[in-house]
């Protein structure tokens, strides 16, 4: 009877395992309802909601600095580099789609990170590298967006000081409080868990980004109608108002704050990964590109030309903070307030990938952790129960605490935006994205196609350094003034 008993419970086990099976199986079928081919629920992101994403990653904060850079660089060579950027841009980053998956591009195994995708196509060496240089860009990025909204939060409280005193008042306000106040809304936003629930989020940014955009514009327009002329020059800025040495570092840098504007292929692959199929991923993420580098690119060229237009060589590094403009205020208040909530946007787009990769990293190295894998659900009246894990928790807000402080000590914006635009555009924008496709399309050594991709490749390496070395230069004259924590507006 005991024998009995126990084939009878062997039986059942194996019924039941059999029955999971089943289920699972069903789970990942590719006609599935609920979940997508890789057994993860399925995805919801559209050709919208992707263009979203990168409109609040491209529109940011790099735009303000467009007028200064075209400054450098003139009539002529201004918008010429900046549609060239624009080019180069959507060129690598649909053939960075297109790495999204390996093999089929309809049914081939899913890549969910830029690293996952050099892993499948180059592997090796390659793996860490682009990880270094990735992470360490979109944390650079952080403190970029840090100290950028900081400066509009200053630069409300001094339009409304120039305004309450006429004009008599220097108006000297520390940037410090404003960035520990940007660092605390983040560790709040920083608790969304991930890519798919920040949607919203990107688009309350890019509406905010095209609202600031477009003062910004309005108003480089105004003060061109007022003085009846274009100012600047075909060659940019004068010798004589600066330095021939000054020239050439200040257009290097011009080059890294173009670059800057448009650097988001760090992040393409995680956005791609939010897009629901059919039709596949990447025809949907190449056709969200083109929307979003062609509305960037319109806006970037009417701002970057209009701001030079209005101020010729005298150009602010920061269009609405610079004080190019004090009137009217409260169109200047609305824009730099509509910055800051975009820049709150778009630090979370950019840290998202940051904060997967170490939580993937510590719930593989430590499965059975309760405080890393589990969270503890927190009721909120007339809500869902909040899923907050003590991990997250913890870790997000030592990385926020992280970039902020570090911001407080590197308060040169456009020196910043410059190094990162020229550390970030050619690695992660122009040469992995090549390798990978030549990897993948197997295109043969030497050939037309291939000779094409690497001279693209090379140009690119050849800006990056450039603009590297112009910021480095002026990041080395700001800091013979610099005093720490201490920095006024």
């Amino acid at each position: 009877m005991m024998d009995c008993s126990k084939q009878q419970q062997q039986q059942q086990q194996q019924n039941h395992q059999s029955n999971n099976q089943v289920f699972a199986m069903s789970l990942d079928h590719s006609n599935s309802n609920i979940f997508d081919d890789d057994g993860r629920v399925k995805r919801t992101g559209s050709v919208w909601t992707a263009s979203a994403h990168i409109i609040t990653a491209v529109i940011g904060s790099g735009v303000l600095s467009l007028a200064w850079a075209v400054a450098q660089l003139g009539w002529v060579a201004g918008p010429i580099i900046m549609l060239l950027f624009s080019l180069v841009t959507y060129f690598t980053s649909s053939l960075l789609a297109d790495c999204y998956r390996s093999g089929d591009p309809v049914t081939g195994k899913r890549n969910y990170t830029y690293m996952d995708a050099v892993r499948s196509n180059l592997g090796g060496l390659q793996v860490k590298i682009c990880g270094i240089n990735q992470y360490v860009n979109l944390f650079g990025v952080a403190i970029g967006y840090t100290i950028a909204a900081s400066i509009s939060m200053t630069a409300i409280k001094r339009s409304n000081c120039f305004h309450s005193s006429h004009d008599k008042d220097l108006c000297e306000v520390s940037s410090i409080p404003y960035m520990i106040i940007f660092g605390v809304t983040e560790i709040i936003f920083s608790q969304i868990p991930d890519f798919d629930q920040i949607s919203w989020l990107s688009i309350v940014a890019a509406v905010m980004s095209f609202t600031y955009s477009t003062v910004g514009l309005g108003l480089g327009i105004g003060q061109v109608a007022e003085h009846g002329k274009f100012r600047g020059s075909l060659t940019g800025i004068s010798i004589g108002t600066v330095t021939e040495a000054q020239k050439i570092w200040r257009s290097f840098q011009a080059l890294g704050d173009i670059a800057f504007a448009y650097s988001y292929s760090m992040i393409l692959i995680e956005i791609q990964d939010t897009v629901k199929s059919p039709p596949s991923e990447a025809k949907t993420m190449k056709k969200a590109t083109l929307i979003s580098v062609g509305v960037t690119t319109f806006f970037y060229t009417l701002c970057g030309c209009m701001g030079y237009a209005a101020f010729g060589d005298l150009a602010p590094g920061n269009l609405l903070t610079g004080f190019g403009f004090y009137n009217p205020y409260w169109l200047l208040d609305i824009a730099n307030a509509a910055i800051v909530i975009h820049l709150v946007g778009a630090y979370q787009v950019y840290c998202q990938p940051i904060f997967a990769f170490v939580e993937k990293l510590a719930s593989n190295a430590f499965p059975n952790s309760s405080f890393i894998t589990k969270g503890i659900k927190i009721p909120i009246p007339g809500y869902k129960a909040l899923n907050l894990n003590l991990f997250r928790l913890i870790w997000r807000t030592l990385f926020v605490i992280t970039t902020t402080v570090i911001s407080m000590l590197l308060p040169f914006f456009n020196d910043v935006v410059g190094l990162l635009g020229a550390l970030g555009f050619w690695p992660l924008t122009v040469y992995y994205p090549v390798q990978m496709y030549i990897a993948q399309k197997k295109i043969p050594m030497w050939s037309n196609k291939w000779i094409g991709l690497q001279a693209l490749s090379t140009a690119c390496l050849a800006i990056s350094i450039a603009a590297a070395a112009g910021s480095v230069a002026g990041i080395i004259l700001d800091l013979k003034t610099y005093k720490p924590f201490q920095t006024d507006y």
